[in-house]
């Protein structure tokens, strides 16, 4: 299994990522967005149906699509990410769109890409939160948008992963704190090596004070 690592840090976010390539393609379906805009920053996770350069021409209209906009809301970005896929195989994705000056997540999804948050604070009730999945494919058959919004504080973590993974990963291993660790853990030990796959694990830490 080849993971590949793009770890970054950020005033807003620590994040890890990892990924897996499915044997015989040269080129991952699965593709991630990170950006920041002013009093936020926007995290994603596409993926585009299917294997190889088509899957990932289409993740990449979606990519470039979120980067552009990352400022608007989660509606507003799947909207216009609906409109630029119509030409191509279509997406899955799940976003989130942090608000620093409020300390708010407002997240939704469109396909089978899971995501949760785990509450630093383990006596928060609840201490996690899961995405509702909608069925549909961004760029062919979008389902009504339903975007939901959860206060965060320093140290919650957002998790998102592709069907590369498997299901309900969260339950299935006792995670490391940084989140690069956590993603390869997860990346390594729980992708089906059957089909691309990525995790981006993405750590709260609010906006720096001048």
């Amino acid at each position: 299994m080849t993971v590949n690592n793009k770890p970054a840090t950020g005033e807003v976010i620590e994040l890890g990522c990892a990924s897996f390539t499915l044997p015989g393609q040269t080129e991952s379906g699965d593709m991630y967005v990170v950006k920041q805009f002013d009093d936020g920053m926007l995290v994603g996770v596409v993926d585009g149906l299917g294997h190889g350069g088509e899957a990932a021409a289409a993740a990449k209209a979606a990519v470039y699509v979120l980067e552009k906009y990352a400022h608007e809301s989660v509606i507003s970005l799947l909207r216009r990410s609906h409109e630029a896929l119509k030409t191509t195989r279509g997406v899955v994705m799940s976003i989130a769109s942090f608000n620093t000056m409020e300390n708010t997540m407002t997240w939704l999804s469109v396909g089978n890409v899971e995501g949760v948050l785990l509450r630093a604070d383990r006596t928060t009730v609840p201490n996690r939160e899961i995405i509702l999945l909608r069925g549909g494919v961004v760029g062919y058959q979008l389902p009504q948008p339903f975007a939901v919004m959860h206060s965060v504080a320093k140290g919650d973590t957002l998790i998102f992963a592709t069907d590369g993974i498997r299901s309900g990963f969260y339950d299935m291993l006792p995670l490391p704190d940084a989140p690069q660790r956590a993603a390869d853990k997860i990346c390594m030990q729980l992708s089906k090596k059957n089909d691309d796959a990525l995790v981006l694990v993405v750590k709260y830490l609010g906006k720096k004070l001048p």
